[in-house]
């Protein structure tokens, strides 16, 4: 199995993922690059991260490497990820992260849990839409960002969850969040208002636009 090296964080992708466009990501050194340059910005010692979308576990470990494992909480739906996430964090040294197996939905959400939409690339697996059918479509845990914001109780909270984040703004977040980090999904997002919603619910909350930590469709907001 191909290793990577990022910002000192040593990663692997399961064959079956690794594309030629994810290897060339890995091997530049661009993967998850804004979001990693947000973190190496923002986060500092001894806060409390909350991370949405895993992924290969590359930025929850480098969020651990400064703020400590223990500090840290990521979050990802795909159960074909787990495993790969878990090794790669005991690889960096971080095996103490918390690794919660679902996808985060927003605080009126009811189920207890909803269909998720496996990718062949793995950063492509989603939330099912109504076109969506066949094996790669599972049932997954459903985890309320109200419920995770209260146990986690976070200052740091970053995210990619391929339009997902379109939910979790209904309402206004706590204070104890310092720093939002998310990756918009314009294309997925059901109403041209959907940004503006998503940002007046984040100004309501007490955050604004941080220019510095923010790149391309990366949006960052911090407590001033």
């Amino acid at each position: 199995m191909e290793r990577f090296e990022l910002n000192g964080v040593q990663l692997t992708c399961p064959e079956a993922q690794l594309s030629a466009k994810i290897r060339g990501k890995l091997a530049s050194g661009d993967y998850e690059g804004s979001e990693a340059r947000a973190v190496l910005l923002r986060l500092k010692p001894g806060m409390r991260v909350l991370e949405l979308g895993a992924g290969l576990g590359y930025i929850s470990a480098l969020a651990a490497a400064i703020t400590g494992a223990q500090n840290v909480t990521s979050v990802e739906a795909n159960p074909d990820m787990l495993a790969t996430i878990r090794d790669n964090h005991a690889r960096n040294g971080q095996a103490a992260i918390t690794l919660h197996h679902g996808a985060v939905v927003g605080p009126d959400y009811e189920g207890e849990t909803l269909a998720f939409a496996r990718a062949r690339q793995f950063w492509a697996s989603r939330i099912a839409g109504v076109s969506d059918s066949g094996a790669g479509v599972v049932q997954v845990p459903a985890l309320r960002i109200d419920g995770l914001l209260e146990a986690v109780k976070p200052g740091f909270v970053i995210m990619d969850i391929e339009g997902a984040e379109q939910y979790l703004f209904t309402k206004p977040w706590p204070r104890s969040v310092r720093q939002v980090v998310l990756e918009l999904h314009p294309k997925q997002y059901d109403s041209a208002k959907t940004i503006k919603q998503m940002m007046d619910m984040l100004s309501l909350s007490g955050l604004t636009y941080d220019p510095v930590a923010s790149r391309g469709t990366l949006l960052a907001l911090r407590r001033v």
